[in-house]
């Protein structure tokens, strides 16, 4: 964490919904629904978002291409940032892919190419094929030919989560004396825990080259469950680009929830030490949206953004809600655009919140008596169902 007297680092959010997300089994966005989650993207205050994978389809390279002319320009709820978002698309380090990408992304008033190649000694050897001196010079060769295009270049090491820490310094050194002005720690497979990914980017920021001429950013996946909790060991260790996705959605378990991750910036900027653009009153809104088109629902109990977070059954921790929301609610569903019905009426509710309900339907002078009578007869009645909504209450009151 840095020194109290100094001032908050900006952490940028480069979302990776459009690419990463839609790499996710059973999800596959249509051009017109890629083109509105780009637009949520930038109101939400996205820094860069990534179009896609242009040399994976004619499909996505014509994508990448409309959103890039048609969200590239997108400044509404941007205002306070003074600039539109980054228009980014990825590629291998090959010369083809290169050209191909930029080629799709190059109309943007702000585009940036993201270079990727595998570092990992298990990648090298099974999946490419080649040997470390091979993977330096085809690092060196891409992102040379990349700032030729774009001063916006970015090299990702896949996989560098089970990369051996100096060749990685070794790799990033070389991308960065390329001109690579971000660079990009990646746990592709999802398998670190937060203090073994802090430990690795510390080391490389401190042992690669001029660290200091780029930006650093972490990408994580959450097979374990810790996307969000490495993610945020990385900005502990100095990183400050993070890549995300919206709900966690992508490959296997998906990847750091963007709205997770804000919200424990927001939530704990003094710990952090640091600020952020985003719009978080607009995440329920574009959470759900891309819920919708990739036709992944929510959990009831996502975190931030799931039905559940704003609502309430015990009996409880509804008395508690009606003296004081922050009771039993830590994040104020303001912040991240809900709305709250903090009394859900089941069989664990009390007497307080029962007649708080009864209140709201202006049921106002109800006898001792007759109050006593209309509870048990709730608590029959909710042992039967989950949920006893106000048309119960109403029917309740008649008999």
């Amino acid at each position: 964490m840095l020194s109290n007297n100094a001032e908050p680092k900006l952490i940028l959010f480069g979302d990776s919904t459009l690419r990463d997300g839609e790499q996710a089994p059973g999800v596959q966005f249509t051009p017109d629904a890629k083109v509105e989650i780009a637009r949520g993207l930038a109101e939400l205050g996205v820094d860069m978002i990534e179009a896609g994978f242009p040399v994976s389809s004619e499909q996505n390279f014509n994508t990448c291409r409309r959103i890039a002319r048609e969200v590239g320009n997108h400044m509404t709820h941007r205002e306070h940032i003074g600039q539109p978002a980054m228009i980014c698309a990825l590629c291998r380090t090959i010369e083809s892919d290169i050209l191909r990408t930029f080629e799709a992304i190059r109309d943007a008033p702000r585009c940036q190419l993201r270079l990727f190649i595998a570092t990992s000694d298990i990648h090298l050897q099974h999946k490419l094929r080649i040997s470390r001196d091979e993977c330096i010079r085809r690092v060196r060769e891409g992102v040379r030919l990349a700032r030729t295009l774009t001063p916006e270049v970015v090299f990702g090491a896949e996989d560098g989560g089970r990369t051996d820490p100096d060749f990685l310094c070794e790799v990033f050194g070389a991308a960065i004396d390329e001109g690579a002005n971000l660079v990009v720690i990646t746990d592709t497979v999802g398998s670190c825990i937060p203090a073994e990914f802090h430990q690795m980017v510390k080391h490389c920021i401190e042992r690669t080259p001029n660290s200091e001429k780029a930006r650093w950013g972490v990408h994580t996946h959450n097979d374990l469950g810790l996307g969000v909790a490495n993610t945020l060991a990385g900005i502990e260790a100095g990183a400050t680009v993070v890549d995300v996705t919206l709900t966690g959605i992508g490959e296997r378990a998906g990847n750091a929830a963007l709205e997770e991750v804000a919200m424990c910036l927001t939530t704990h900027a003094a710990h952090y030490h640091a600020i952020h653009h985003l719009n978080t009153p607009l995440l329920t809104r574009v959470c759900r949206m891309v819920s919708a088109q990739s036709g992944m629902a929510l959990a009831a109990n996502k975190p931030v953004v799931g039905r559940n977070v704003f609502r309430h059954t015990s009996g409880i921790h509804q008395d508690g809600m009606l003296k004081n929301r922050m009771t039993y609610e830590y994040l104020n569903p303001a912040d991240v655009g809900a709305t709250s019905d903090a009394l859900i009426l089941s069989a664990q509710s009390g007497r307080t919140a029962l007649m708080s309900r009864l209140n709201m339907l202006g049921y106002t002078s109800i006898s001792r008596e007759n109050f006593k009578c209309l509870f048990a007869k709730f608590k029959n009645l909710a042992e039967t169902k989950p949920e006893v909504d106000d048309a119960d209450l109403v029917k309740l009151m008649s008999d």
